[in-house]
């Protein structure tokens, strides 16, 4: 059974750097995984995604966040991460580790994950 456990979020100045990690239980039984975020009051987005058996490596970001974020994955540890760079407070949500294993592909969307992480919160304020 899939398990995802979210670590490394908090409260960050604007201008500074965050790395989220994701651990898989399952093992990295997964074609992809992905990241999301949601802001209060606002509709769950799609940030990063990699190939884990699927077109292993490959990376997809969301326009938000391309050239500051970077999605990576350690198979050894069964671990996703997320690097986020120049934090803006508009970065400021929940984020989530998903993971998809019912079909090949990298998806960018919420219907293409059937596991979620709990969510961490991370905070952009001076």
């Amino acid at each position: 059974q899939v398990q995802l456990v979210e670590s490394g979020g908090g409260l960050v100045q604007p201008g500074g750097s965050l790395r989220l990690s994701c651990e898989d239980s399952g093992r990295f039984n997964s074609y992809s995984m992905g990241w999301f975020r949601q802001a209060s009051g606002k509709e769950r987005e799609f940030i990063a995604a990699i190939g884990i058996r699927w077109n292993s490596g490959r990376t997809y970001y969301g326009d938000p966040v391309k050239g500051r974020f970077t999605i990576s994955s350690d198979n050894a540890k069964s671990t996703v991460y997320l690097e986020m760079n120049s934090l803006k407070p508009e970065d400021t949500a929940v984020y989530y580790c998903a993971a998809n294993q019912r079909a090949g592909g990298i998806g960018r969307r919420l219907s293409d994950y059937e596991h979620w992480g709990q969510g961490t919160q991370v905070t952009v304020s001076s």
